[in-house]
């Protein structure tokens, strides 16, 4: 197949979520599958420089503005990178959607817009590059225009939308239609308005052939008003084009077993030498080298990522004999809460605020037991990063969490790769950080559960076969 694959980031290249980790993964996973996958994204200043040797290949005229696109290849793969080339719109510094005081840029939806429709006309093979697309995919607000678009046309490609966080919609004002010039068509309840105003993620959800999100249990969670964030009726309507495939992770990137981040490399039959890591972990961080469970986090600090619960619940933690770190950034709030603990226990608490991705694989080789209690998560990749290091995620049972992580309940115990609960609340933590306890003071029962969850199978190329057989559906879907 002949897929186009649109996303507004890309690891190494930009990053703010999940997305940029997808993008820079899958497209080659697809292609070790012998897929002919083309990846379009914008040329953000930042990416220019990282890539002097891109090469203009195609000029578009898009929203009145003079474009070019230039052809390079994702870092470490030979996938062709398409990048848009419009000074105007991607030529900033920073984060790629917000200005530096954390509001949106006030031309979002001119600059993505102008993304939709470089991707619309290369999936009709507009832009004399004699290459047309069997399958375009879309993924989040930022190109779902584009199967809105394509829907407009008799002879067109498949369309596949993945939502990786249904939090984020790309809404306008009404205004915006004319702007971006788009048909008056697309202007109604059934399609592009969303309560007098533009949605571009309702363009991917309304008009694709089909929808996935990031993991099983978030497809079916966004169905309902807790997590559907004002479209679940939508979802609901469209539930028999709507599916979820997990994520996958970099498995060479993340193995113990080589991993050159951290001091001593291990596997399931040599989880002795975890311990030189906790050690070099309590030795950078500047807590006491002693015997006790050490616990970490990695992550934003946000109120989606259960920092709230785990800051409810430190006072009583503390009262027994546990270390934690945390690695991360976010709400100053949150900030100021993890420094003054960590002020006040130091030998118990230690905190680096920011992210450092050295830092992140010895957190990971070195703690005993991670701490992932978010509110809603569409998949999540450190719970598996903890299981490929035999360290014991703890998480909310939602999203991706409640897909990869097997709760280590009495009937379940010997496939058991970690601790679930249910309600979003301090007091559930705090019982499921008993029930770790009780299993580490059982060092058969903790090894057990460590070497089931570094058994588990979380490749790219599991995700990649599952996108195989979406793309199938959807050809089928718009050629029945």
């Amino acid at each position: 197949m002949k897929i186009l694959f649109i996303t507004s980031e890309l690891y190494p290249l930009v990053k703010t979520g999940g997305l940029a980790d997808v993008a820079g993964s899958l497209p080659q996973a697809l292609r070790d599958l012998d897929q002919d996958v083309r990846v379009l994204l914008p040329a953000y200043g930042k990416i220019k420089e990282h890539l002097p040797t891109a090469a203009p290949i195609a000029e578009m005229h898009l929203l009145g503005q003079p474009t070019r696109l230039l052809a390079a290849n994702a870092p470490g793969s030979d996938i062709p990178l398409w990048l848009l080339d419009a000074p105007k719109w991607f030529d900033r510094p920073g984060n790629p959607y917000l200005q530096h005081d954390g509001t949106p840029w006030h031309d979002n939806d001119e600059r993505f817009g102008a993304l939709c429709w470089a991707g619309v006309h290369l999936a009709l093979n507009q832009a004399g590059l004699d290459w047309q697309p069997d399958i375009v995919h879309c993924n989040d607000w930022q190109s779902g225009l584009v199967p809105a678009l394509l829907s407009l046309r008799d002879e067109r490609p498949a369309t596949v939308f993945t939502i990786h966080n249904l939090a984020y919609q790309g809404v306008f004002p009404k205004s915006s239609l004319s702007k971006l010039e788009l048909p008056a068509d697309l202007w109604t309840p059934e399609g592009l308005e969303f309560h007098d105003q533009l949605s571009f993620i309702k363009g991917g959800l309304v008009f694709s052939d089909r929808i996935n999100t990031v993991s099983p249990t978030y497809a079916r969670e966004i169905q309902t008003p807790r997590f559907g964030c004002g479209l679940e009726g939508l979802l609901r309507h469209r539930s028999g084009r709507l599916s979820g495939i997990l994520n996958g992770i970099d498995t060479d990137k993340w193995n113990p077993e080589n991993d050159r981040l951290i001091p001593q490399n291990y596997d399931a039959k040599s989880l002795d030498k975890k311990s030189v890591n906790k050690r070099a972990l309590q030795e950078r961080f500047g807590l006491p080298i002693e015997e006790k469970i050490l616990m970490a986090f990695i992550g934003r600090l946000v109120p989606q990522k259960g920092i709230d619960l785990i800051l409810k619940a430190l006072p009583t933690l503390l009262e027994h004999p546990f270390q934690m770190v945390f690695l991360g950034s976010g709400s100053s709030d949150y900030e100021h809460s993890l420094v003054y603990w960590s002020r006040r226990h130091p030998d118990q608490v230690a905190v680096h605020i920011g992210y450092d991705e050295a830092l992140s694989h010895l957190v990971e080789a070195g703690a005993d037991m991670f701490l992932m209690p978010s509110k809603f998560e569409p998949c999540g990749l450190n719970q598996m990063f903890s299981q490929r290091y035999g360290t014991v995620p703890i998480v909310h049972r939602t999203g991706g969490l409640a897909d990869t992580v097997e709760d280590a309940i009495p009937p379940q115990l010997k496939k058991a790769t970690g601790i679930s609960f249910d309600l979003t609340e301090a007091g559930a933590l705090l019982e499921a950080l008993k029930r770790a306890w009780l299993l580490y003071e059982r060092p058969a029962a903790w090894r057990q559960l460590q070497r089931s969850a570094m058994a588990k199978d979380f490749s790219w190329h599991r995700s990649a076969r599952e996108y195989c057989k979406l793309y199938q559906q959807a050809l089928a879907d718009n050629h029945p």
